[in-house]
């Protein structure tokens, strides 16, 4: 039988406990002058995508029982992954890892057609929860390949997303990291010439490389709608409206999630003092709140509430315990679950939905 292998998911380890300085000491080391208090950004935490994904393999669970197996991360946080595998979720890179005729779940960051194939030729029973946003991205890619464009995919080469993006027409795609890469490409037509991008890009950043990609190609063709993901949007709008006016900034989200770490880059680009990015609140080391009288708080898109939550209670213990929620944008887009899901659940009757990472019973938020 085939096993798990390579994606590390464990909890970290605990930190060796030591003496905590009182928000005193810490004042006397660099005083503050006001009172200390937290700007909590609004909107922050699960997209529709990472909701949708999360529920999927949940009810994968109850409905089918363990094991259920995933290629890759579901979504990128830690948190998350590990309470899925403590609940029988088996997290494997690549589908030949998977028993023939067992049941896979697709990451919410997408898959490029040779996996959908090498998953027929093994004949596993697969869930795709890919982003309906990822989805839409592939299609394009389909599309503009399809009418002999030449595509520039605007992302991080390695990253998941981009790999199935870039499957889906890896004749007519090249890859573009950064904005310094636009100045050096080639292209064969620069007169048929589109540009796609990763949805968990620096909104900022990506357009700063269309625009030097514009000045050697002007007939570069924009997609049909912003593929950058309206959840990375609204995060990044958030957390330029309180970084202005934090001293500090701690951006819950795990090192692989590209929109978590783009949090932290924003931050520090619109005016914070300093912003980290830690996996849950045992991170956060105290010696950041030397002279910090504000302390913005955020979390990416892949991240449940209860783990800012236990930020915000550690900060409380250090004085920080006057919150205010600074709300950029309001959102209310729900995901239909996979077709394979929907199904299963009118088979069993189930009627339920479950709310992913807001307020749920579900372990992920427990």
């Amino acid at each position: 039988m085939a096993t798990s292998s390579t994606v590390q998911v464990s909890l970290p380890m605990p930190k060796i406990p030591r003496a905590r300085r009182s928000p005193a000491d810490i004042a006397a080391a660099a005083p503050v002058t006001g009172e200390r208090h937290v700007l909590l950004a609004a909107p922050r935490g699960y997209c529709a995508g990472v909701d949708r994904a999360v529920i999927a393999v949940e009810k994968a669970l109850e409905h089918y029982g363990a094991p259920v197996y995933v290629r890759k991360q579901i979504v990128h946080n830690l948190h998350v992954v590990s309470t899925l595998e403590a609940r029988g979720a088996i997290f494997v890179e690549e589908n030949d890892e998977v028993p023939e005729g067992a049941l896979v779940v697709f990451s919410a960051h997408g898959v490029s057609p040779a996996v959908v194939a090498s998953a027929a030729d093994r004949n596993l029973r697969t869930i795709d929860a890919t982003c309906p946003l990822v989805t839409k991205v592939h299609k394009e890619a389909v599309r503009f390949a399809r009418e002999d464009y030449e595509i520039l995919l605007i992302g991080h080469e390695g990253h998941e997303e981009v790999e199935g993006t870039f499957g889906e027409a890896p004749d007519h795609t090249q890859i573009v990291n950064n904005p310094d890469e636009a100045d050096i490409i080639e292209v064969s037509n620069p007169d048929k010439l589109i540009w796609l991008s990763q949805t968990t890009l620096s909104v900022d950043e990506t357009m700063e490389t269309v625009r030097r990609l514009r000045a050697r190609f002007p007939k570069l063709q924009d997609p049909p709608s912003d593929d950058i993901c309206y959840a990375t949007t609204n995060r990044q709008d958030a957390i330029k409206a309180i970084s202005p006016k934090s001293d500090l900034v701690i951006v819950v989200g795990s090192a692989n999630s590209s929109n978590s770490v783009r949090l932290v880059e924003v931050a520090l680009e619109y005016g914070a003092k300093a912003a980290y990015r830690v996996d849950y609140a045992s991170e956060v080391d105290e010696a950041w709140f030397e002279g910090v009288a504000t302390v913005g708080v955020t979390s990416g898109a892949s991240v449940p509430e209860v783990l800012v939550r236990d930020v915000l209670a550690l900060l409380a213990d250090y004085g920080y315990g006057s919150v205010e929620e600074v709300t950029t944008a309001q959102e209310d887009i729900l995901f239909s679950l996979p077709k394979e899901i929907r199904a299963k659940l009118k088979e069993a009757g189930d009627d339920s939905r479950g709310p992913g990472g807001r307020i749920t019973k579900s372990d992920i938020s427990s």
